[in-house]
């Protein structure tokens, strides 16, 4: 919802917060969603659980993009609630790290239990959420290590291809 402020500058709008009612009542839905994807059930004579994500991740062609829209939800909420951007971002990138992945078959959902992309962005939504000062540099790190950590792979795997494509040059030259 925008209002419009009486202040110097009237055409500046001033957007409002959910109340603190509507703001815990959100996060707690955020936690239920991503205990519901990641932590249903305890794996037995294990330490890790499961939840909806894996086993909606096994349905071959859209599972992991079924699972992964469900775990929106939580992003969503996190916009809703006016999060830093940056949390948003690193939200976006747990999930886009889970539903990469999570596209590849067995390994992918193994992944998935592993990672638990839902309660990780969930855990990142209350922190933010319950304290608004708080510290994103972590989150910062966070993103920039992923986004360094790709540029590197594509760099590598560019010289890796290069280095194939001149040693098969080398083989058929000689």
């Amino acid at each position: 919802m925008i209002l419009f402020t009486e202040q110097a500058d009237s055409r500046r709008p001033h957007h409002t917060s959910p109340s603190d009612d509507v703001r815990e009542h959100l996060v707690e839905v955020a936690d239920i969603l991503g205990k519901v994807l990641d932590t249903t059930v305890r794996i037995p004579g294990t330490s890790l659980s499961i939840g909806l994500d894996p086993i909606i991740g096994l349905i071959p062609g859209i599972g992991d993009a079924l699972a992964n829209l469900i775990g929106m939800v939580i992003l969503g909420i996190g916009a809703r609630l006016r999060l830093p951007r940056i949390v948003l971002a690193r939200m976006s990138l747990n999930l886009l790290i889970n539903g990469t992945v999570g596209a590849v078959p067995i390994i992918g959902d193994l992944f998935s239990v592993w990672f638990q992309s839902n309660m990780r962005n969930a855990a990142l939504l209350r922190a933010a959420a319950t304290r608004p000062d708080r510290e994103t540099r972590p989150d910062w790190f966070y993103v920039g290590g992923i986004i360094g950590g790709t540029v590197l792979l594509m760099l590598l795997a560019i010289a890796g291809v290069v280095w194939l494509i001149l040693t098969l040059w080398r083989m058929i030259v000689s």
